[in-house]
């Protein structure tokens, strides 16, 4: 265990933020962080068929108004059939850019509007897939049975 420090006489100690994990939490011992994988392996992760059929499924699950380009939920399959390898192509390249969010005003329970961003299918897919990839390398503990 790392030795903890204090910044003043008779306060709490603070542990190094090297011994911490990406929540704030100590680290169990080890004060090593973990190699990260190279960024084309993580890209190729997101990418990968099985990942994005996952992500497509909880998009779908999900539902939703359609975003800027007017493209449906239902109308994805279609579009991603015809489109997904230029998207493919962006992301890997680095080119890749969401498209703008259609913003709209919804009623707040308290009265009033606030406003809320709806992105593209697209992205929205893209979103899930790159959270299915990264999600369990920044929070480990978290359980996928406490998922909404």
């Amino acid at each position: 265990m790392v030795k903890a420090r204090t910044s003043e006489p008779g306060r709490t100690p603070v542990a190094p933020a090297a011994s911490m994990n990406p929540n704030g939490q100590e680290r169990d011992g080890n004060t090593t962080a973990p190699s990260a994988p190279h960024s084309t392996d993580l890209l190729e992760r997101v990418l990968d068929c099985g990942n994005l059929n996952r992500a497509w499924r909880r998009v779908k699950v999900n539902g939703g108004a359609p975003g800027i380009d007017g493209m449906t939920v239902e109308a994805f399959p279609e579009g991603a059939r015809t489109h997904w390898a230029s998207v493919r192509q962006a992301i890997l390249t680095g080119s890749y850019r969401p498209s703008p969010v259609r913003r709209v005003e919804i009623p707040k329970a308290t009265g009033g509007q606030r406003p809320l961003g709806i992105p593209t299918v697209t992205d929205r897919v893209v979103q899930q897939g790159i959270l299915q990839v990264l999600g369990p390398m920044w929070d480990p503990g978290f359980s996928e049975s406490s998922r909404c």
